[in-house]
């Protein structure tokens, strides 16, 4: 099955240590990995990019496929492909959710979704 909506893992490395972006939840309070719907003529890697500048007023570039997360919503199944995405800058960005950006150990604390604590891990394997 093809994915239905794409996302970033999107690691910014300007400190010490690498550090993993995370975005609010739009109806909950959960912290999140940017993702939303693959629009019609767009590719899974545009959509990500998009959703990720879109959400977090983010700028990044895809490095590599991470996996796809499946789950039932209010409107059925959303299979989302997720890309390992460099941080390249800031874009303007009208969601205005809550922000974070932290350190593996940081943001492993923070997400409460195993399949997105596997994609952080992952990410922080494949490096960049």
């Amino acid at each position: 099955m093809k994915p239905t909506h794409a996302g970033g893992v999107v690691v910014r490395r300007d400190g010490e240590q690498p550090r993993y972006l995370l975005v609010r939840a739009k109806r909950e309070s959960w912290w999140v990995l940017p993702k939303g719907h693959i629009e019609k003529g767009e590719t899974p890697e545009q959509a990500a990019v998009r959703e990720v500048a879109e959400e977090a007023g983010v700028a990044g570039e895809i490095v590599a496929p991470l996996g796809t997360v499946e789950f039932t919503g209010p409107k059925g199944l959303v299979r989302t492909l997720y890309y390992l995405m460099r941080y390249t800058g800031e874009t303007p960005s009208d969601e205005r959710r809550e922000l974070v950006w932290g350190t593996l150990a940081d943001v492993l604390r923070r997400v409460q979704w195993p399949d997105l604590k596997e994609l952080l891990r992952r990410a922080a394997e494949k490096g960049d």
